[in-house]
């Protein structure tokens, strides 16, 4: 492609490189100079402006972008990609899911040439319908199709949006005298809700190892979400001891993420079962929010991956709480909500 400056007599069919603002209105760059466009520059009294024009074997910035985007998601269900529109497309997710990327791939992308850029939401990101997966930009007004053929070929499926697999969840709620009650279900609820997921059932029980194994027992959804009273402090602890009780078992105890360190993850008769703390009563961006996104779109999560979440894991500050984690300053509510 060439840029640069040139005389008018020269300019017409050439890309204009910057907007330019004339008597009868705007003329916006990246616009294909015509005739006309020529005789109202020079009207203006310019004798030279800057274009772009493209040359053989150059791709337009637009239909370089939409190839790309295309690409990228390779007709991956549940992603659709925007019109082209000033050499930029975006993946929008079609409905609620987890964003599954291939870093790999996109790092490669990148790496062909500066002018082809993709960016995208980090990996496992949760979106609802109409959220944005990644963005397409072509720097330039136009690229080199051999480049283009390159980054595509990198970028081939490297975005994919995990659906949610399960429709429904229990919510199970131990009691104690002067506990919190019913509060958190909405929080919950809302959280389900945001991918799709109805809350079938509130099941409510005594603090108590056998009360909630045997309510484990009875839960009806497909995953099972269990919030306590009391906190849940050591794997040997009420809630997780019940889900062994209930014949289940505990995946892991512990997250690397805060707000949400003291949630467990285990399954019981192949349904998944998280232990909810205290602080997932809170709306607020939380670990509980990035474990049960995956589960319930059947994104495979083990003790590893769990491990893995800690990059990045530190999430904002609640407002009531501003820096608890400094010396010196309040301290911050505990797992189970209290301080």
């Amino acid at each position: 492609m060439k840029f640069g400056a040139v005389p008018l007599d020269k300019a017409e069919g050439a890309i204009l490189a910057h907007s330019l603002r004339l008597k009868d209105g705007r003329l916006r760059k990246g616009v294909m100079l015509s005739r006309e466009h020529v005789a109202a520059l020079r009207e203006a009294g310019m004798q030279e402006v800057s274009v772009a024009r493209l040359e053989d074997g150059d791709i337009h910035e637009d239909t370089a972008a939409q190839a790309l985007a295309q690409a990228l998601s390779d007709g991956a269900d549940g992603i659709h990609c925007t019109s082209p529109f000033t050499g930029r497309v975006n993946l929008i997710a079609d409905g609620p899911g987890v964003v599954l990327i291939d870093a790999a791939r996109i790092n490669a992308v990148n790496a062909v040439d500066p002018m082809i850029t993709v960016a995208t939401v980090a990996p496992f990101h949760q979106l609802q319908a109409g959220g944005m997966a990644a963005t397409v930009k072509i720097i330039a007004y136009g690229v080199a199709g051999a480049a283009l053929s390159k980054a595509s070929a990198h970028a081939r499926g490297a975005i994919r949006l995990a659906a949610p697999v399960h429709d429904s969840a229990s919510l199970i709620l131990t009691e104690i005298t002067g506990g919190p009650g019913d509060k958190g279900v909405e929080a919950v609820e809302n959280r389900l809700k945001g991918l799709g997921m109805r809350l079938c059932e509130t099941l409510r029980c005594a603090h108590d190892e056998a009360a909630l194994a045997d309510a484990i027992g009875k839960a009806a959804g497909d995953v099972v979400l269990i919030l306590t009273a009391s906190a849940t402090s050591d794997p040997h602890d009420t809630a997780p001891s019940a889900l062994i009780r209930a014949g289940g078992r505990i995946e892991r105890f512990g997250l690397p993420v805060d707000p949400g360190n003291l949630l467990f993850l285990g399954d019981i008769a192949g349904r998944p079962v998280i232990g909810l703390p205290g602080s997932a009563r809170s709306p607020v961006l939380h670990g509980a929010d990035w474990v049960l996104a995956r589960i319930a779109c059947g994104v495979a999560l083990d003790s590893a991956g769990m491990a893995a979440m800690g990059v990045g894991g530190l999430l904002k500050e609640i407002p009531t709480r501003p820096q608890p984690r400094q010396p010196g300053m309040s301290r911050a509510p505990r797992e189970d909500g209290t301080n």
